[in-house]
């Protein structure tokens, strides 16, 4: 596979953009500006905290009290306000690796970060997008300024990093553009490597690690399904992946692009150390170009095993973690790839270990594609080493962007699609609470008029048959006068011109049967919240 067959957005965004995000960008203004890193426009957080805060005017030709104008604003903080589904993260294209891997949560962890997420008291849904390349947190956040806050707290507190630190890092994004957003990672739209599949399984690991987890709720958990659908649909129609390479395959480019003249693929010892995902793809990009002998460092053999068993002519020596430092002293290009959460290969270790060989000027290469990192950052200090990370992917360009740019804007058009059906959907979930109040308003007045009518009656008219009835009496009446109300509360979301009726349908019923309650369904959710804590 040559260099020319990648394409690197390499963008950078700006952090937390500043102006009112909305869905007006078109299609070919996302494509053209994908190299900025979004033309949706973002917003800054500490901006729209501060731009949020209402003003109470004490005019004094009102005839309303100042202090019930505050009260009547207090108690109307959250009728005022819808849930909003909101993605606060970090990415490649604006923050350095340094960052990325105090906040990188592992798999096996992100269901204990959507219970702490959605232990505060403003979010409701929560979900964990972490790899090498972004970090986002996807939540449905019952007060939008307040659930960002607390967010951005959570992360700081997590992370060790201050939030005033973060905030120059973070992006924002709501409602639509946060919807698009995430359409746009699971179709690779938003890689280092545009139209790269992996980033596709890591959403699918998104819903797997989600399912029984309370907290990755309805709007989460289909917003996700719909992401895997249109990061599907977008591969099939447009083969924007067709050529495109992955993190493993352009480390093994950049590797090769540093050898010195004299090194080659043929005489460089290789080192893997870590057989995931990750490493098994290094390994066979390197046997793609050639390379006939590696070394294969991993906690177990039999991970190894599995890969030397589908890679033939190819000699692939197993190595125990125990014997990690033996094997790099050993070594001329190591590749590193696993979970760890803390650095394999320190400066100290390093130091020590025989310079490489003659061909590679005696310097050894390290490419480490982890985060957090494999290899720690003061190794690069050593004059008999380089290191490179997956920030310094970037060199890796493609000769065919305008290919990937033509293909990018017909999976736009896929994505908006896409994007309109699902926050049709999304609105069609408005009219539930509706539904129930009006089934339980229905209910009540069932109860109290079959209660009235056996009332009346004498005990020797009333027997279990005379009961069940006029029970069952008032439940027909009563299905049937709400079958026509509720067919109208429902619809599939795809139809705009439904959606919009059923809408207006919901709140008229609100109005004509008094169903819009002083405390509002956010605010009820909210104290329950805080009265179950300690």
């Amino acid at each position: 596979m040559a260099v020319s067959t990648s394409f690197f957005s390499g963008g950078k965004s700006e952090p937390f953009f500043l102006k009112h995000c909305s869905s007006s960008s078109s299609s070919f203004s996302y494509v053209t500006t994908h190299l900025s890193f979004h033309g949706r426009n973002k917003k800054s957080l500490v901006q729209s905290q501060k731009g949020s805060s209402s003003t109470i005017r004490c005019d004094a030709s009102s005839s309303v009290d100042p202090l019930q104008q505050l009260k009547t604003s207090a108690a109307d903080r959250y009728t005022k306000e819808n849930s909003s589904l909101v993605v606060i993260g970090l990415s490649v294209h604006t923050t350095p690796v340094e960052l990325r891997e105090k906040l990188a949560i592992p798999e096996a962890e992100w269901p204990r970060a959507i219970g702490e997420l959605c232990g505060l008291n403003h979010i409701e849904e929560a979900a964990v997008l972490s790899t090498c390349n972004r970090m986002e947190i996807y939540v449905v956040a019952l007060s939008q300024h307040r659930g960002i806050k607390e967010v951005t707290e959570w992360m700081s507190n997590t992370s060790g990093i201050p939030a005033s630190e973060l905030s120059q890092y973070l992006f924002l994004l709501y409602n639509k553009d946060a919807t698009q957003h995430l359409f746009e990672v699971s179709a690779g739209l938003d890689s280092l490597v545009m139209g790269e599949g992996q980033i596709l399984a890591q959403v699918k690991q998104v819903v797997k690690a989600g399912q029984g987890v309370n907290g990755f709720g309805r709007n989460i958990s289909g917003l996700f399904k719909h992401a895997i659908t249109v990061g599907k649909r977008v591969r099939t129609e447009t083969n924007i992946s067709a050529g495109a390479v992955s993190v493993s395959s352009a480390a093994v480019e950049l590797a090769l692009m540093k050898l010195p003249d004299q090194a080659s693929h043929g005489n460089a010892r290789m080192l893997v150390i870590g057989a995931g995902k990750m490493g098994k793809l290094v390994i066979k990009h390197l046997v793609a170009k050639g390379c006939k002998k590696m070394v294969v460092v991993n906690r177990t053999e039999e991970r190894v095993s599995a890969i030397r068993d589908e890679i033939n002519d190819v000699e692939i020596i197993y190595k125990p973690l125990s014997d990690m430092l033996e094997c790099v002293g050993e070594a001329d290009v190591v590749f590193t790839s696993t979970a760890s959460e803390n650095p394999l290969i320190l400066k100290q270790h390093v130091k020590e270990l025989p310079f490489a060989s003659e061909e590679m000027g005696r310097k050894r290469l390290f490419v480490d594609i982890s985060v957090p990192r494999n290899v720690g950052s003061c190794v690069d200090d050593l004059e008999s080493v380089k290191v490179y990370n997956v920030d310094n992917l970037k060199e890796v360009v493609a000769a065919n962007k305008e290919e990937r740019l033509r293909k990018a804007m017909e999976a736009q058009v896929i994505i908006g699609e896409e994007s309109g059906q699902f926050e049709a959907w999304r609105d069609s979930l408005e009219t539930v609470p509706t539904i129930k109040k009006l089934r339980a308003y229905a209910e009540r007045l069932r109860i109290a008029e079959v209660e009235k009518c056996l009332g009346k009656m004498s005990d020797e008219d009333i027997n279990k048959k005379t009961q069940k009835a006029v029970d069952d009496l008032g439940r027909g009446i009563v299905n049937k006068m709400l079958h026509g109300p509720m067919q109208h509360l429902r619809c599939d979301g795809s139809d705009s011109r439904t959606l919009s009726e059923t809408l207006e349908n919901m709140h008229a019923l609100n109005r004509m049967f008094g169903l819009e309650t002083e405390v509002s369904v956010l605010e009820q959710k909210i104290r329950a919240k805080v009265e179950q804590k300690p």
